[in-house]
């Protein structure tokens, strides 16, 4: 005796088909862990990443010579990612180091010339550690050179301490800050417009806050020196019978 099967529908043989095909693929226990102990990015770090990104993108280039007297230096670099100044170098002859007398005041050659795009200009900063330990600073700072100027660039250092200070070879003594600038268009008028600071100068503003503070201060003196009003004296009834009988 022969048993007689159905034959099976193309619709249930299709959804056979796809049933196998949509299995999850196996995972291994190593990539399961690290799927599990990656953390995401934070919001910070991923604005963070985007700043970085932005800030790569947007980088100019400057062309630099490095003159005869500076070969052998390093050139000026960004010493973090988020640097704005990267340090410029004394390129002094190694036998003949400058010492600065506190007061005075010298031009330190780099070494370098630079090329500039049109629109921007490089700012010689002085470096805080300078500043802070020894009292030498950038005397014209910020100082600035041109997109115009091929001539090397010099950095005008001043000691303001009270000890000699003294520069050799290949020191960190100054900091150069790339940044864009515009020109602007002069319009002559016959007046401008007013404003509540005025034509008020050099700490200005400061002064007029301690002018504030010292009004107020006076209003309030004022109101501590008036002497509070002495209450008027009560009459006695034996004073009202008195009276009475007269």
């Amino acid at each position: 005796m022969t048993s007689k099967h159905k034959p099976a529908s193309k619709a249930a043989a299709v959804r056979k088909t796809a049933v196998r095909t949509t299995k999850p693929a196996r995972v291994s226990a190593p990539d399961k862990l690290t799927r599990a102990t990656t953390p995401a990015a934070t919001p910070a770090q991923s604005t963070r990443k985007k700043s970085l990104a932005a800030r790569r993108a947007a980088k100019v280039n400057v062309r630099v010579v490095q003159l005869e007297h500076g070969k052998g230096l390093p050139l000026p670099a960004y010493q973090t990612s988020g640097a704005a100044g990267m340090d410029l170098l004394a390129a002094i002859d190694v036998a003949h180091p400058v010492t600065l007398a506190p007061g005075a005041r010298a031009l330190v050659p780099t070494g370098l010339t630079i090329e500039l795009p049109l629109g921007y200009e490089a700012q010689v900063r002085p470096r805080s550690g300078l500043a802070l330990k020894n009292g030498v600073t950038v005397l014209n700072s910020p100082g600035t050179v041109d997109s115009d100027y091929r001539g090397e660039v010099g950095v005008i250092l001043a000691n303001l301490g009270q000890a000699p200070f003294e520069i050799r070879r290949g020191d960190r003594i100054a900091q150069m800050v790339i940044a864009a600038v515009l020109q602007a268009t002069l319009v002559e008028v016959k007046t401008i417009s007013n404003t509540a600071r005025g034509d008020g100068g050099f700490g200005s503003t400061g002064k007029t806050i301690a002018k504030q503070k010292a009004t107020l201060r006076k209003s309030r003196d004022k109101k501590k020196a008036i002497p509070p009003l002495a209450a008027a004296p009560k009459k006695s009834g034996s004073s009202k019978a008195r009276t009475r009988n007269r």
